[in-house]
């Protein structure tokens, strides 16, 4: 399975079992001329709120080898000091424990 259709899968679970999330895209894109700067490196691949409480959800997919960037240690970091919910999944279990605990 790739990282693609993990994040599809956590990001459907996530949706019914009560969250609202959504996949970032971070970086730079350039469209003709012109390059739109998008959600900063390191932004996690999924984000939303969970409904209970209203609380920010961040969570970074790898795969089973994927280690996290300096910019992604960053964020972590920043997300954890701020007591947002947030993770890195390797499966769909994984982000549906992050949430239940978080």
């Amino acid at each position: 399975m790739t990282e693609i259709e993990l994040q599809k899968q956590i990001i459907e679970n996530l949706n019914n079992s009560g969250c609202k999330v959504w996949r970032a895209n971070a970086g730079k894109v350039r469209m003709g001329k012109r390059v739109i700067q998008l959600l900063p490196k390191g932004f996690p691949d999924v984000f939303g709120v969970r409904l209970k409480d209203g609380k920010f959800v961040a969570i970074e997919i790898k795969k089973t080898v994927g280690k996290l960037s300096d910019e992604q240690i960053a964020f972590r970091d920043w997300a954890q000091s701020h007591k947002f919910i947030y993770g890195i999944a390797r499966s769909v279990d994984d982000a549906l424990q992050i949430i239940e605990e978080g």
